[in-house]
């Protein structure tokens, strides 16, 4: 079986810094992503940014330049660095991991995190 966890959300000024982490564990053979996801009040689910096990990258564009993704494959966790927050970036965080154990794949998903940046 296999976990997603995230954390590090929070309530931040306009122009503020968060990092949030999200951790995988159980029997995980192989990552193939992790990613973040964000959720606004009455709006869909979005992508945020994504990592590959690659090192490959994918930023949202409202969030390029501000936002960093990076990871510790060691720990199967992946960060999410968010710089000049703005109110527009007020959202649920949810991370998203997919891989494989050794008898099935998965595409699990956290519980999500509150980020509120609002002065």
């Amino acid at each position: 079986q296999v976990h997603v966890v995230e954390s590090g959300g929070g309530l931040v000024q306009p122009g503020g810094s968060l990092r949030l982490s999200c951790a995988a564990s159980g029997s995980i053979f192989s990552m193939n992503a992790m990613g973040w996801y964000r959720q606004a009040p009455g709006k869909q689910r979005e992508l945020v940014a994504v990592l590959t096990s690659g090192g490959s990258t994918n930023y949202a564009d409202s969030v390029k330049g501000r936002f960093t993704i990076s990871r510790d494959s060691a720990k199967n966790t992946v960060y999410l660095q968010m710089n000049n927050l703005k109110p527009e970036d007020t959202a649920v965080y949810y991370c998203n991991a997919e891989g494989r154990t050794v008898v099935h794949g998965f595409s699990l998903w956290g519980q999500g995190t509150q980020v509120t940046v609002s002065s």
